[in-house]
């Protein structure tokens, strides 16, 4: 299920974007910098609407997906 980003608490959703930047096992892209620029990069990407807030009810977990993923699921 997609989860408007803008529905989710600001701390709520910097969790969840942290969560996902520095998320082990995992290459983002988003590590290198410093945390608050790839948050904010994020952001921006939520904004736009090239990732998405996705929630999975099976797992009950949430994670952050490019928007084509999603369309593919």
């Amino acid at each position: 299920m997609i989860v408007p980003f803008d529905k989710l608490s600001p701390e709520a959703l910097r969790g969840l974007i942290e969560e996902f930047i520095t998320r082990p096992g995992t290459d983002t892209g988003y590590t290198k910098g410093i945390l608050d620029d790839n948050v904010e990069m994020v952001m921006k990407q939520l904004k736009l609407g090239d990732v998405l807030v996705v929630y999975d009810e099976k797992t009950q977990t949430a994670n952050i997906v490019p928007k084509q993923r999603v369309k593919s699921l």
